[in-house]
């Protein structure tokens, strides 16, 4: 990685290796942390200079990227090539990692545990399996809607909900006791 300062060098590489436990390569996952650590939109030629990768690795990177909503290109004036950058808030950022992890991932699963559980079970261990399904499909279907609950927050109540985080089980916890004191006077 060429003229980059060690901190950034760090992460990119960082981000390069956590890729394959979010299902991007190496590549992909290096020229993403690049172009969101760059105080400036960068063209394919820099960003190959900059990683010290193929033009064509770049090039299929940042499609790659630009197919999960997560870079955008953009023109500077008096130049015909393309620059990338990400959005500048990283909440935005989530929230499209969110939506598009739940369309890639988890609508097909929903999808099909819909379809095979529409189907009459023909046996006692299909039977058991058609339960076992409808208790997944069934969690995953309120997962899907937490996260369709999530995108239509506003940004300054999605800001509050995560400064809540740590704090709802503490919560969770006194409705607990609440409810047990609420028993006990009547």
């Amino acid at each position: 990685m060429k003229n980059l300062e060690p901190s950034i060098q760090a992460f990119i590489l960082h981000f390069g290796e956590m890729g394959s436990h979010w299902g991007i390569n190496r590549t992909v996952g290096q020229i993403y942390a690049l172009l969101y650590v760059s105080d400036a939109p960068l063209n394919a030629e820099q960003i190959t200079d900059a990683l010290g990768l193929s033009r064509s690795n770049v090039s299929m990177g940042l499609k790659e990227l630009q197919s999960w909503r997560l870079v955008q290109s953009q023109h500077l004036p008096g130049d015909r090539k393309d620059y990338f950058s990400t959005p500048e808030n990283v909440l935005d950022i989530a929230l499209t990692l969110l939506e598009e992890r739940r369309k890639r991932e988890l609508d097909p699963t929903l999808t099909l545990l819909r379809q095979t559980l529409m189907e009459k079970p023909g046996s006692e261990k299909e039977k058991h399996a058609h339960e076992r399904m409808q208790q997944m499909c069934d969690l995953m279907e309120q997962v899907s809607d937490w996260a369709e609950d999530l995108q239509r927050l506003s940004r300054t109540d999605l800001e509050l909900l995560l400064k809540f985080g740590n704090k709802i089980p503490r919560l969770l916890e006194m409705k607990g006791k609440l409810s047990i004191m609420g028993k006990k006077k009547r």
